[in-house]
C-alpha cells in the first residue's frame, strides 16, 4: 500500500512537471507571435523562457529523487528493524525458556549454540551498518595499508561462511590455483575481509533451494587478481546488474524470497574496492540462471616480482635489436 502511494506520488511530481513545461511553451510562443515585430524583447525573453524550462525540468527531477530516496531510507530502516530485532527476540525467547526450565544439558548446549549463532548475527548487521558510515570518510583519509594475501583471506572467509550457515564443507569450493605466483594487494585486511564476506553471504542467501557456490582467483595481464564468486541462485535481471552495487538499492522481486537485509552489502563490496584501486561487477544470465560477482584488485608488485618483470623487459628489448 505504501510503494503504491509512493508511485502515485512519483507520478504526480511527473505529471505536474510536464504540465508546467507545457504551459510554459503555450505562454511562449503567445507571447512571441504577439511580439514578433519588437526584435529586442524578442531576443531577451527567449533566454528567459529557456532558464524558466531548465528550471522546471530541474525541480520536477529533484523531487523525484527525493521521493525515491526517501522510499530506500524507509526500506533500509525496515530492514535494519527487522535483522536487529529478530535476533534479539530469539536470544530473548531461549534465555528465558533457559531460566524457567530445568532443561538437559545437551539441550542447554543447542539453546547456547543457537544463541551464539543469533548474536553473531546482529554483530554482524551492526558491523555492516557502521562500516556503511565510515566507509565514506575512509577515503579521504590516508590509510594505513599492508600486504594481503588473497588467497589466504578468501580461505578463511569461506571457512567462515560455512560454520555460519551450518553448511557442508562442499556447498563452498575454491577452484585450484593454477600458478604459484604470490596473490597479494597492498590494503586494509580488515576492509577486505568484510568485502568477500559481504559477497559469499549474497551468494548464500539467495541461493534457497541449494547451496553451491563456487569461488575462483586469477590473475588477468599480470597486474590484477579477479575473485570471482559464482552460484546457481535466483540470478539478477540484466537491468539491475549495476543498480545492486548502489546503496539501499534491492531488486524489486528479491521481496518475493522474503530474504531480509539492509540494502548495503554490495554497496560496501564496490566502494571498499574502489578504494583499494579496482571494481566490482555483477554477471548474471538472468532470473533463475545464477550470478557471478567478480571482484579486481591491482596485484601488489613485491620487489622480487619487479625485478624479474625489469629483466624480462630488458631481454625482450634485446631480441628486437637486430
Amino acid at each position: 500500500m505504501r510503494n503504491i502511494r509512493r508511485r502515485r506520488a512519483i507520478a504526480l511530481f511527473i505529471s505536474l512537471g510536464v504540465c508546467m513545461v507545457a504551459l510554459a511553451v503555450t505562454l511562449q510562443f503567445g507571447w512571441i507571435i504577439l511580439n514578433w515585430r519588437r526584435l529586442v524583447p524578442l531576443v531577451l525573453g527567449i533566454p528567459f523562457f529557456a532558464l524558466l524550462i531548465a528550471g522546471v525540468i530541474l525541480n520536477t527531477i529533484f523531487l523525484v529523487r527525493e521521493v525515491r530516496r526517501n522510499e530506500h531510507h524507509d526500506s533500509f530502516l525496515n530492514a535494519v528493524t527487522h535483522e536487529l530485532k529478530t535476533p534479539v527476540a530469539s536470544i530473548r525467547l531461549y534465555l528465558e525458556t533457559l531460566q524457567r526450565r530445568n532443561l538437559p544439558e545437551a539441550q542447554r548446549q543447542e539453546f547456547y549454540g543457537i544463541m551464539l549463532a543469533d548474536s553473531e548475527r546482529l554483530l554482524a548487521t551492526i558491523e555492516q551498518v557502521l562500516k556503511a558510515g565510515e566507509v565514506g570518510q575512509r577515503a579521504k583519509k590516508n590509510q594505513v595499508r599492508v600486504e594481503v594475501d588473497l588467497l589466504t583471506l578468501v580461505k578463511e572467509c569461506i571457512q567462515i561462511t560455512l560454520q555460519r550457515y551450518h553448511l557442508e564443507p562442499d556447498r563452498i569450493t575454491l577452484q585450484p590455483v593454477d600458478h604459484q605466483t604470490l596473490l597479494a594487494v597492498s590494503g586494509d585486511r580488515q576492509d577486505l575481509h568484510s568485502a568477500i564476506l559481504n559477497v559469499l553471504d549474497n551468494a548464500v542467501k539467495y541461493s534457497p533451494e541449494q547451496v553451491a557456490v563456487r569461488v575462483s582467483i586469477s590473475l588477468e595481464n599480470d597486474a590484477w587478481i579477479l575473485i570471482r564468486v559464482t552460484d546457481d541462485g535466483i540470478g539478477v535481471p540484466a537491468a539491475h546488474l549495476k543498480g545492486i552495487f548502489k546503496r539501499f538499492y534491492r531488486v524489486p522481486n528479491m521481496s518475493l524470497l522474503k530474504v531480509k537485509g539492509t540494502g548495503l552489502g554490495l554497496f560496501l563490496v564496490r566502494s571498499i574496492v574502489r578504494q583499494h584501486g579496482g571494481d566490482a561487477r555483477a554477471e548474471s544470465a538472468g532470473e533463475g540462471k545464477g550470478t557471478t560477482i567478480i571482484l579486481q584488485l591491482p596485484r601488489l608488485l613485491t620487489p622480487a616480482t619487479e625485478s624479474q618483470t625489469a629483466l624480462l623487459d630488458r631481454s625482450e628489448s634485446l631480441t628486437r635489436v637486430p
